[in-house]
């Protein structure tokens, strides 16, 4: 049975001022419907590439502010997450409130889905606040931390561009 650790949760504004904030942007051959329909489809990101394991939505549909999934990353670490943003077809966010994984403080996400000419414009935001003992651990290895959850977004060009 996995020892699952408590984070505290997350709003807009942590999203911007986190010790490590990291952005991205990519355009995908695809409409924003269909974004985000993907993002909200039972696969989810998962169905992105490997960078994420599995998805599993723990509320019922229609989704909205306050709605759980379970995220279990290729190590085998599960995220359990509440979204405290849903603006349908457009924008959501989340908080983790708890993991596996004793790495955070604090970690939270946000996806903006927007039309850009025939393509659509994906920014996503990973805001994350390690633990006082992973302070200088995650300082150091940020920029791999960046490269590492860059392959969600990358990994959303692949698929579109093949569906």
């Amino acid at each position: 049975m996995a020892r699952w650790y408590p984070l505290l949760s997350a709003d807009a504004d942590f999203l911007v001022s986190a010790p490590h904030v990291f952005r991205y942007e990519k355009r995908y051959a695809a409409t924003p419907e269909q974004v985000w329909q993907s993002l909200t489809s039972d696969e989810s990101l998962a169905a992105w590439g490997p960078a994420v394991k599995n998805v599993t939505w723990t509320s019922p549909r229609p989704f909205g502010v306050g709605t759980t999934r379970e995220v279990t990353a290729p190590g085998g670490a599960i995220l359990r997450e509440r979204f405290f943003r849903w603006d349908e077809g457009h924008q959501k966010s989340f908080y983790v409130y708890e993991s596996t994984l004793p790495l955070f403080k604090r970690f939270a996400e946000d996806y903006i889905v927007d039309a850009d000419g025939g393509q659509t414009r994906f920014t996503w935001v990973v805001a994350v606040e390690p633990k006082n003992a992973m302070s200088l651990p995650v300082a150091i290895l940020a920029p791999l931390l960046k490269a590492g959850f860059g392959r969600i977004p990358s990994g959303g060009q692949k698929y579109f561009a093949t569906t």
